[in-house]
C-alpha cells in the first residue's frame, strides 16, 4: 500500500500542514487583513491630524492638542470597531454566498450532466490539459459532483471555499491593525503641545509608520522592498494630501 493510500482515510489538517510543512506564519494567514487595517488605520487618523492642521495654517482654526487627540481617538476607535465588524460581516457574506452559489451548480450538476461535464472540459482544456485528457479526467469527475462542483465554483466563477476562513478572526486582526498602526500619528501629540513642529512630528511617525507596512508586506510575500514600500508610501501620502487640502479649502 502507498502512503497515499495510507492517508486515504485520514482528513488532512491544511493549516496545520501549511504551517508546519511550508512554514506559512500568521502574518502570512492573515496579510491581508492586516495590511488593509493598518494601512486604513494610518491613513484615517493621519487625516485627522491634516486636516485640523490645514485649517490651522490660515488661522481661522486654532485647535489645541485636546482636541486633536480627543477626534482623533473618537476616529481611530469608532473607525477600528466598524472595519473589525465590516470584514467579519463581509467574510460572513463570502461564506454565505459560496453555499449558495455551490448548491445552485450541484442542482445544475443534477438536471443537466452533460452541459456541465462540457464546461468542465472546456476548463481543463484551457487549463493544459489535452483534449483526449481532459476528456477523461472530466469522466472520471461526472461520477464525483462534489469534487466537480468545487473545481466549477473555482473556475468558472472565481471563488474559493471558505471553509478554513474565520470571520471572527479576520475581524479581529483588521481590527487589531487598525489601532495599532493608526494611533501612530496621534503620538506627538500625546507627548507634547499641539504646534507646528508637532504637526511635522506626526509627519514623519505616519510616513515612518507607512514605511513599516510596506516592509511587512515584504517580508510577508517575498516581493521586491521597493516596490512594497513606494506602492504603501503612495497610497498613504495620496490621502494625507487630500485630508491636507480639504483642510486648508475649508479653513480659508
Amino acid at each position: 500500500m502507498t502512503k497515499i493510500q495510507e492517508h486515504g482515510g485520514m482528513a488532512m489538517d491544511w493549516k496545520r500542514h501549511r504551517r508546519e510543512a511550508h512554514s506559512q506564519t500568521r502574518l502570512q494567514e492573515f496579510l491581508r487583513q492586516i495590511v488593509y487595517g493598518g494601512n486604513d488605520g494610518i491613513v484615517t487618523t493621519f487625516a485627522i491630524v491634516a486636516g485640523f492642521a490645514g485649517a490651522a495654517s490660515e488661522g481661522v482654526a486654532q485647535i489645541g492638542g485636546l482636541a486633536v487627540l480627543v477626534f482623533g481617538l473618537a476616529n481611530l476607535f469608532a473607525d477600528g470597531v466598524s472595519m473589525g465588524l465590516g470584514e467579519f460581516l463581509s467574510a460572513r457574506s463570502e461564506h454565505d454566498l459560496y453555499h449558495r452559489q455551490r448548491a445552485l451548480e450541484l442542482d445544475e450538476i443534477a438536471r443537466n450532466p452533460e452541459h456541465e461535464r462540457m464546461e468542465l472540459f472546456e476548463i481543463l482544456r484551457q487549463r493544459g490539459l489535452p483534449a483526449g485528457q481532459a476528456d477523461t479526467v472530466t469522466t472520471h469527475l461526472a461520477d464525483h459532483p462534489n469534487i466537480m462542483a468545487d473545481l466549477m465554483l473555482t473556475y468558472e466563477f472565481g471563488m474559493h471555499s471558505p471553509e478554513e476562513d474565520n470571520p471572527a478572526m479576520n475581524g479581529l486582526f483588521t481590527f487589531g491593525s487598525f489601532i495599532l498602526f493608526g494611533a501612530v500619528p496621534l503620538l506627538p501629540y500625546f507627548l507634547r503641545p499641539a504646534d507646528d513642529f508637532s504637526f511635522w512630528l506626526s509627519v514623519i511617525a505616519t510616513g515612518l509608520a507607512l514605511l513599516s507596512l510596506g516592509l511587512l508586506r515584504w517580508y510577508a510575500t517575498g516581493e521586491r522592498a521597493l516596490r512594497c514600500i513606494l506602492e504603501t508610501l503612495l497610497v498613504g501620502t495620496t490621502c494625507a494630501l487630500v485630508a491636507y487640502g480639504v483642510g486648508w479649502v475649508v479653513g480659508g
